[in-house]
Protein backbone atom coordinates (compact mmCIF):
# COMPACT_ATOMS: atom_id res chain seq x y z
CA UNK A 1 0.00 0.00 0.00
CA UNK A 2 2.21 2.32 0.78
CA UNK A 3 4.31 1.70 -2.42
CA UNK A 4 1.49 2.93 -4.49
CA UNK A 5 0.64 5.66 -2.60
CA UNK A 6 4.36 7.02 -3.05
CA UNK A 7 4.08 6.34 -6.84
CA UNK A 8 1.05 8.20 -7.22
CA UNK A 9 2.30 11.13 -5.20
CA UNK A 10 5.72 10.47 -6.81
CA UNK A 11 3.86 10.90 -10.63
CA UNK A 12 2.22 14.17 -9.18
CA UNK A 13 5.04 15.80 -8.71
CA UNK A 14 6.72 14.99 -11.89
CA UNK A 15 3.66 16.07 -13.75
CA UNK A 16 3.60 19.23 -11.78
CA UNK A 17 7.42 19.94 -12.39
CA UNK A 18 7.37 19.40 -16.38
CA UNK A 19 4.12 21.51 -16.61
CA UNK A 20 5.53 24.34 -14.56
CA UNK A 21 8.77 23.32 -16.82
CA UNK A 22 6.48 23.75 -20.25
CA UNK A 23 5.23 27.10 -18.82
CA UNK A 24 8.59 28.09 -18.13
CA UNK A 25 8.76 28.20 -21.82
CA UNK A 26 5.20 29.38 -23.06
CA UNK A 27 4.70 32.34 -20.74
CA UNK A 28 7.66 34.60 -22.03
CA UNK A 29 7.00 33.07 -25.71
CA UNK A 30 3.43 34.48 -25.66
CA UNK A 31 4.86 37.93 -23.76
CA UNK A 32 7.47 38.01 -26.46
CA UNK A 33 5.25 37.50 -28.94
CA UNK A 34 2.29 40.37 -27.79
CA UNK A 35 5.80 42.63 -27.59
CA UNK A 36 6.77 41.88 -30.98
CA UNK A 37 3.03 42.27 -32.03
CA UNK A 38 2.85 45.60 -30.43
CA UNK A 39 5.68 47.20 -31.96
CA UNK A 40 4.36 45.99 -35.27
CA UNK A 41 1.25 48.17 -34.50
CA UNK A 42 3.26 51.34 -33.68
CA UNK A 43 4.88 51.42 -36.41
CA UNK A 44 2.49 50.27 -38.82
CA UNK A 45 -0.83 51.75 -37.51
CA UNK A 46 -0.29 55.70 -38.68
CA UNK A 47 0.99 54.82 -42.01
CA UNK A 48 -1.82 52.97 -42.44
CA UNK A 49 -4.70 55.40 -41.22
CA UNK A 50 -3.92 58.29 -44.13
CA UNK A 51 -2.83 56.22 -47.50
CA UNK A 52 -4.71 58.93 -49.83
CA UNK A 53 -2.27 61.60 -47.81
CA UNK A 54 1.64 61.95 -48.45
CA UNK A 55 3.58 59.20 -46.88
CA UNK A 56 5.08 59.92 -44.20
CA UNK A 57 8.53 60.44 -43.52
CA UNK A 58 10.14 57.52 -41.31
CA UNK A 59 12.56 58.62 -38.68
CA UNK A 60 16.06 56.60 -38.85
CA UNK A 61 17.92 58.37 -36.34
CA UNK A 62 21.57 59.93 -36.58
CA UNK A 63 24.27 58.41 -38.69
CA UNK A 64 27.13 57.27 -35.99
Amino acid sequence: MGTAVARVTLTTVMAAFFAGLALDIAVPAVVLSVMAGSNWLVQVWPESRDRAGPQPQRWKGRPA
